[in-house]
């Protein structure tokens, strides 16, 4: 559950500014579909080609998790591509509403967080993920540019410790390693 913007190959939203205004709250464009790819994009700045995300063997409806401050003419470029979005929040994310809403409209019970450093921690710091799967592989890079697998970043979450409780270990091929944790309770 997360986009970055490589997912849309960099491009900028082509937006209509004068788009007629857009009916207020969520907006379903398929309901019943047997996978979704759930893109956190509060404000509304990924440039989606299509409402279908086909990455290997992987075929998904694109659906949008916005907050308030995600422009009408972004809603109604969502719209015209048949992209479903859900509001999740007025000025931030509020991650209750968002995990309820793909829930109760959509009907998904299980979530894979996918995310970057900052929003696998904002999800774990609001008490919203149960297990943390990582794997090692026998590599590393040094760069200071290299993404971290937790960050705090303020305004999302805080610094606070989490405590996990390994659940499970394998070796897998060539030396990689799976851990699979439970987060404690905070």
């Amino acid at each position: 559950m997360t986009t970055d913007d490589n997912f849309t190959f960099y491009e900028k939203p082509i937006l209509d500014e004068n788009a007629e205004l857009v009916p207020e709250g969520d907006f379903i464009a398929k309901p019943n579909e047997s996978m979704y790819y759930v893109s956190v994009d509060p404000s509304g700045k990924l440039g989606w080609k299509s409402c279908d995300l086909i990455y290997e063997d992987t075929h998904a409806h694109v659906l949008e998790v916005l907050t308030d401050k995600a422009s009408n003419s972004y809603k109604a470029f969502l719209r015209k591509l048949g992209i479903s979005y859900i509001i999740a929040g007025k000025d931030s994310l509020n991650y209750e509403i968002a995990l309820d809403k793909l829930k109760n409209l959509f009907g998904i019970e299980t979530l894979m967080l996918g995310g970057g450093g900052v929003l696998n921690w904002s999800f774990i710091q609001a008490g919203m993920c149960d297990e943390v799967s990582v794997v090692i592989a026998p590599a590393a890079d040094g760069s200071s540019e290299t993404p971290s697998l937790f960050d705090t970043k303020e305004g999302l979450s805080d610094d606070r410790p989490v405590s996990f409780e390994l659940q499970n270990a394998e070796i897998k091929d060539k030396g990689t390693l799976w851990l699979r944790y439970l987060v404690k309770s905070i």
